[in-house]
């Protein structure tokens, strides 16, 4: 790379410093082997962004993340916060982050390490070899459709509103992401909504079938209702290459493919903007795990989730593909020989810490990757 790439580091609450913590240690390998280089920042969001500054993000971290390259987030939230206004939730630090950086694509694979088939609650032979992308359309929907809220009736009652509005626009372009993302894969988009009770829905299927005949006949489109989605994801996930969905629906199947795999420690995403002029997405990487406060601080944490977001960063955002195979493959191997943290821990296998789970990962990346 011609400069050093731009990170911004955003921990957040709970386990996230301890998993950001063995992110920063990959990075420092890929600087020393690869001669790659990295200029990271670290900054607050969430709660302890609230706790320092009467906000879950400032403007100056907002400023921060729009100028990165791209930006790591760790996670938020936790019982501490449970009692503030709505508008103060360290949550909202994340979605001003989604919404101002326009990013409007959530990318959430959904992938069985063989190592832990055994530990999805389907049966083996369902879920080995899985391997799902979701694409959840992520600043529409009805998480940010107008009017919305909660009102008093005449009589007393009161009423909760909120509204499920799609533009064009706004499906052509996540329907283009997924189907890059299937061109890259096994050629195949699922979309899924409710046109049958939705007019949304009738839109985002009228949308993005012609948006396929239009610009990608070599991709094969199936459409789905969300609710049937979700019964075929737990019935028959291989059948599923990737699934392109709106904000709410994607919110939910995503979760479900995600519990398919046995751990959420162990799943990553990315959410990326629309390319500029020269390419490049604005984007911000996380893993799907909460901040699990229950466990912060006691070194029981799984960091795969994490390093694996990291990979992602490295595809999509840097076009390091060789590099993020290697932290995949890595991964894997780890898994195989054993090594679990405590949520994926299995009879007869070896119990870490998150550090050490962080020392197998450099020591195996030095075996493969010399």
């Amino acid at each position: 790379m011609a400069s050093n790439k731009k990170i911004l580091f955003l921990p957040g609450d709970g386990i996230g410093s301890e998993v950001m913590a063995e992110v920063r240690r990959i990075l420092e390998w890929l600087e020393a082997s690869r001669a790659l280089g990295f200029d990271i920042t670290e900054d607050l969001v969430g709660g302890a962004s609230y706790d320092a500054h009467g906000t879950p993000l400032t403007d100056d971290t907002m400023n921060a993340a729009m100028n990165a390259d791209a930006v790591l987030f760790g996670s938020v939230g936790g019982p501490k916060w449970d009692d503030l206004d709505f508008s103060l939730k360290p949550e909202r630090g994340l979605l001003r982050l989604r919404k101002e950086m326009d990013l409007f694509a959530n990318l959430r694979p959904a992938i069985v390490f063989d190592a832990l088939a055994e530990a999805s609650t389907l049966k083996p032979e369902i879920i080995s070899g899985l391997d799902i992308m979701i694409v959840r359309e992520l600043t529409g929907g009805i998480y940010f459709g107008e009017p919305r809220g909660i009102e008093t009736l005449e009589d007393g009652t009161r009423r909760g509103i909120n509204t499920q509005v799609y533009t064009t626009s706004e499906i052509e372009r996540v329907a283009r992401v997924g189907f890059e993302l299937a061109r890259k894969r096994q050629g195949r988009v699922c979309s899924a909504e409710k046109a049958n009770v939705m007019e949304s829905g009738i839109l985002w299927r009228e949308d993005v079938q012609r948006i396929r005949d239009e610009e990608y006949p070599d991709i094969e489109l199936t459409h789905m209702y969300a609710d049937n989605a979700a019964m075929q994801l737990v019935r028959n996930p291989k059948q599923f290459d990737v699934i392109v969905t709106d904000n709410l629906f994607g919110d939910i199947l995503s979760d479900e493919a995600a519990m398919l795999t046995g751990s959420l420690g162990m799943l990553p995403s990315a959410s990326l903007g629309a390319p500029d002029g020269t390419g490049q997405r604005r984007a911000l990487y996380e893993p799907v795990h909460g901040s699990a406060p229950d466990i912060a601080g006691r070194g029981l944490a799984n960091p795969l989730a994490c390093i694996l977001s990291l990979g992602m960063m490295l595809r999509y955002s840097f076009d390091l593909g060789s590099e993020a195979d290697l932290i995949e493959t890595a991964v894997s191997n780890v898994l195989s020989e054993g090594l679990r943290t405590a949520d994926i821990m299995q009879p007869g296998k070896a119990k870490v810490s998150t550090s050490v789970m962080g020392d197998a990962l450099l020591r195996e990346l030095d075996e493969i990757g010399a």
